[in-house]
């Protein structure tokens, strides 16, 4: 089985976590560049807020959340409950600074982005992290929650892709923000493009040694952690018959080495939340050597998904709580 065949959709994306550490990169270079000539570099407040319709999503949308979170408000003239929510959502754009990005999007005239999103009533409200769309709310919502959703989003941004923002310059003129200098490259560079071409190659080892090189060199390389960590779950999965696993862990509730081998076929297939559930509620069931090597092996999933993610941080509550 060739493990980039595998699913990892729904888990992680290294290549959003790479260009969202280049992202941070240009921001750090573009403020202090701001710092030294007293401002000037940076984007004005009107670029905060920007329409968007289907053919300018990608570079306006995608490209633009490696850079900064994007909030979209999908809305419409008609919509009364749109016309009360907008507002608040771009003045909290502007007092954000640069924090994150508001795209409006017209649903009567981008009726494709709507049913790609699944949009089933507005005003709903998403973000797109490192190109990735999360569902926010929907619906009418106070002041109060869409602050408290709004800085969970910054602070998930900021402390799981590296995204600190966009430097905002009150003087800029709209739309003539000044490209940040390109990131440097790393002196990891090579080795991890080593282990993502040793990925493609299905070579699993040398995947893992190449990581490991890089985190022996650099422990806190979000990058290579998160790689070692998919490249040894695949590398624990490609011999598995995924059917006979299926089997055992339904037979065998009991048995911890088949939960386990679920869990992590349910990962690879990118059912996060389905992978943390067993294995917290055989942890729940065992106790002594069998409990502890169910906790090892969920911390490893955790690494996996990324420490910062709200799903695995909902899952170490749960685990405290099974077991205390």
């Amino acid at each position: 089985m060739q493990p980039r065949n595998m699913s990892m959709s729904g888990v992680v994306d290294l290549a959003a976590v790479k260009a969202a550490q280049e992202a941070k990169a240009k921001a750090e270079q573009a403020r202090a560049q701001a710092a030294r000539q007293g401002g000037g570099g940076g984007v004005s407040p009107a670029d905060l807020v920007i329409d968007v319709d289907e053919a300018g999503f990608e570079r306006d949308v995608l490209q633009r959340s490696t850079e900064v979170p994007v909030v979209i408000d999908f809305w419409a003239e008609w919509c009364e409950p749109c016309k009360q929510l907008s507002p608040v959502l771009e003045r909290l754009a502007v007092e954000y600074n640069g924090r994150f990005v508001l795209a409006k999007i017209d649903v009567d005239a981008n009726q494709m982005l709507m049913q790609q999103f699944g949009i089933q009533g507005i005003p709903a409200v998403f973000a797109v992290v490192a190109g990735q769309a999360l569902p926010l709310f929907q619906g009418a919502a106070g002041e109060t929650q869409i602050r408290g959703t709004l800085d969970q989003l910054v602070q998930v941004a900021e402390e799981r892709f590296g995204l600190t923002g966009l430097v905002v310059d009150p003087e800029a003129q709209p739309g003539a923000a000044q490209q940040a200098p390109a990131a440097p490259a790393g002196p990891h560079d090579a080795a991890l493009e080593a282990a993502v071409r040793a990925l493609d190659a299905g070579d699993l080892g040398g995947a893992v040694r190449a990581y490991q090189n890089v985190l022996n060199e650099d422990p806190a390389n979000m990058e290579a952690k998160l790689g070692l960590a998919q490249a040894q779950l695949l590398q624990r999965v490609q011999d598995l018959d995924p059917q006979q696993v299926r089997k055992d862990a339904a037979e065998k509730p009991d048995d911890v080495q088949a939960q386990i081998a679920a869990a992590d076929l349910d990962l690879v297939g990118g059912h996060v939340d389905d992978a943390f559930g067993r294995l917290i509620d055989t942890v729940r069931r065992t106790f002594g050597d069998d409990r502890d090597a169910v906790r090892v092996r969920l911390l490893e999933l955790f690494e996996v998904v990324g420490a910062e993610d709200p799903r695995v941080v909902a899952a170490r509550r749960a685990l405290a709580r099974a077991l205390f």
